[in-house]
């Protein structure tokens, strides 16, 4: 136990007793975290912890993994971690170049290099290069790992960072090129730039050797908006300035110059879109009506940007959805769109060119056939391509492949060519991959995908994971973790498509939103029963890992399905609905959430809220409660009070939280290896993954 004396329980909304943890660095918070860790580490740690450590460092390090690429003008950039260079290498080669067997690489910037010169704990983030010459580049650096940045301006020419370039303290938010001596600025500096949820709210004209807090705001928004950027449309006959602002399920764009906006476009606000040249996309979310007609919600629909601008609305409709063919995403490339879909979970892309007359469609068909592909622009600048297009396929027991593209070809469209693979992770022999589906609490079906041995006994020992939120879209792929510390020793992986995503558009969106996320966590009960029900195996042998907002789905498990489970791994996550609007970035997510300080939005929220929520005299199944304390969008506190609550409770609960590393991963892959490790080794232990395999 604690030398610091945790107060027993929490009954009214806003009693909270544990409210100190939520001081990140306090010394009395700090002491606790202390402790925590050491004790969980030394329930958990050990021999077998540092094995699978050291197993899945050596997976994550791997030299022969894909390394991801870019292209900028006539180079392919890759940033590289391994284990001789752990914060990393920003590289370069050519196409050519990266085809051959062992690619040789250009360093760039060495950023271990770096962080050892300065003394100071930089993560790489990004870079943005300066198109015109492509000799200078703005570094996005992050310290620890968290979502703000330090920008430099760094010398491609001479790899040197330029003292008195383009160079800004730590913030959140961005910088786009106008050109070699001008950027526009979008980021959270200086008084009154940023907005409640602590993202840029105006848009500044940074000119070289100018003071950047002095620079002219030329756009900007409310504090309640999320954040807002501008960016310079190299496709454009003419230079071409976007003025962006962004809601969490909203998007406004106006059309301007150095100058500022000068005219909004007059979409719906809820739309997605973009735009090529003299060309416009449009994927709506709701139904519109519009020049007489009305497009379906999810209808992908095309126009012409000048004459939309100048008041037509004949939209020629693109793609219309159906109960289970939804769109994806969709992109430019080199004057074409390519358009991705799931068709009831089984991935297809169209390709759509538009003429003066209609828009031609052509079908992909030979796109590679797996559980998870996707494809995105080779060129990094959209005004750079040229149709090729990167291609990664992948399924749970088949590592990635990564292909080449060319919407070009001609008179028939070729197969893609295969530029690497990844090497196998895992032993998988044996493993089978099957599809299932569940009836949910209010009769919908949820579909999901399990991986393991043919015949679970009714015992195999389960790990189920999902999404289901912010519209993210989830796939059955290759997971080596999983793969290594979970399947090849004789475990099942289970990952379900609960409602909150978009597998199957809107519909399945809205489904799990504000007052309705009870039911897209009611899906991943469902689904634990459903395991049960097919004779998979049972309650006890089931373990659950979810993160960020997903670990407000594992919290709910543990205080709704309590019974349904064996153990819950829960990362990162989002737990206290009274307060999350108060931390950090919390208030961005209100339009998914709900807003606790709405009487009719708390009504709801009250009953989501596992910090409230949990209860003495109940039954909960061990869990782990695992954050960073660099992440700077969902604050440890979360983790930290649900921790000390529970074990108030006397319930089996613990927690550890990594000193580096920010909200999406590790500082380094160690550091992410010992994350994971740790989970999954307290999950094996909670549900005694060894027994009867």
């Amino acid at each position: 136990m604690s030398v610091i004396d945790a107060r027993p329980t929490l009954n009214a909304p806003d009693d909270d007793p544990y409210l100190w943890l939520e001081d990140i660095d306090g010394e009395k918070a700090l002491i606790w975290v202390t402790e925590q860790s050491a004790r969980t580490l030394s329930r958990f740690g050990g021999p077998p912890f540092e094995g699978d450590r050291d197993t899945l460092a050596g997976i994550f390090d791997c030299p022969d993994k894909i390394a991801g690429i870019t292209r900028r003008d006539r180079y392919l950039y890759n940033f590289w971690r391994d284990a001789e260079n752990p914060r990393g290498v920003w590289r370069r080669t050519t196409l050519a170049a990266y085809m051959a067997a062992e690619p040789e690489w250009e360093i760039v910037l060495d950023v271990d290099a770096l962080a050892k010169a300065e003394g100071k704990d930089w993560i790489w983030d990004s870079a943005s290069i300066e198109p015109g010459r492509c000799e200078s580049a703005v570094l996005h650096l992050s310290l620890g790992g968290s979502d703000a940045v330090v920008h430099r301006e760094y010398d491609l020419t001479t790899r040197s960072l330029v003292t008195d370039g383009f160079n800004l303290p730590e913030a959140k938010g961005n910088v786009a090129w106008l050109d070699y001596d001008t950027l526009l600025l979008s980021i959270a500096l200086g008084d009154g730039m940023a907005t409640r949820s602590g993202y840029a709210r105006t848009v500044r004209l940074w000119t070289r050797d100018s003071d950047p807090l002095a620079a002219p705001v030329i756009f900007e928004a409310g504090p309640d908006s999320i954040l807002v950027f501008g960016f310079l449309d190299r496709t454009a006959a003419s230079e071409r300035v976007w003025f962006i602002e962004r809601g969490f399920f909203s998007t406004v764009g106006w059309i301007g110059d150095r100058s500022g906006p000068k005219t909004k476009i007059d979409l719906p606000r809820d739309a997605s879109w973009n735009v090529f040249g003299d060309w416009l996309a449009v994927k709506l979310r709701n139904a519109w009506t519009v020049g007489g007609t009305t497009h379906s919600a999810d209808a992908l629909i095309g126009i012409s940007l000048s004459s939309f601008i100048a008041g037509a609305r004949n939209f020629a409709t693109l793609f219309e959805p159906d109960e289970r063919c939804a769109l994806q995403s969709f992109f430019w490339n080199d004057g074409k769109l390519v358009v991705s879909l799931l068709d009831n979970l089984v991935p297809r892309f169209d390709m759509f060119t538009p003429g003066r007359q209609d828009w031609t469609h052509r079908t992909l068909d030979t796109m590679p056939a797996a559980t998870t592909v996707r494809a995105w622009p080779l060129d990094a600048e959209v005004h750079e391509s040229n149709g090729e297009v990167l291609v990664s396929a992948e399924d749970p027991v088949t590592p990635p492949q990564l292909l080449l593209f060319n919407l070009n070809g001609a008179p028939r469209l070729g197969a893609p060519v295969v530029l690497k693979r990844d090497p196998d992770k895992f032993d998988a022999s044996g493993l089978l991959v099957t599809r299932h589906e569940a009836g949910s609490t209010d009769g919908e079906i949820i579909p999901y995908t399990q991986v393991g041995p043919e015949n679970g006994n009714g015992n195999a020992p389960v790990h189920l994971t999902a999404c289901g939120d912010y519209g993210k879209s989830v796939l059955p792929h290759y997971n080596s973790a999983i793969g290594k510390l979970w399947l090849e020793p004789g475990g099942t992986s289970v990952v379900a498509n609960i409602r909150g995503g978009s597998e199957f558009g809107t519909r399945w969106r809205e489904a799990g939103k504000r007052a309705k996320r009870r039911l897209a966590h009611d899906d991943f009960a469902t689904v634990a029963a459903d395991l049960v029900r097919r004779g998979v195996t049972r309650p006890g042998r089931i373990a659950a890992e979810g993160g960020s907002n997903g670990g407000l789905l594992i919290a709910n498990m543990l205080t709704r399905y309590p019974e349904r489970f064996g153990a819950l791994f829960c990362t990162v996550p989002v737990l206290d609905l009274r307060r999350y609007t108060k931390l950090l970035a919390g208030a961005s997510r209100i339009d998914e959430k709900g807003d606790p300080d709405k009487p009719e939005d708390w009504a709801f929220l009250s009953q989501m809220s596992a910090y409230h929520t949990a209860e003495a005299g109940q039954f909960y199944p061990p869990i782990l409660l695992a954050t960073r304390r660099g992440d700077d969008r969902v604050h440890p506190g979360h983790a930290r009070k649900m921790a000390a609550k529970l074990q108030a409770l006397g319930c089996p609960a613990y927690f550890y939280e990594a000193e580096v590393g920010g909200h999406g991963a590790g500082a380094d892959d160690r550091e992410q290896a010992a994350f994971l490790a740790l989970g999954y080794g307290f999950l094996r232990d909670a549900i005694g993954f060894s027994e009867r395999l």
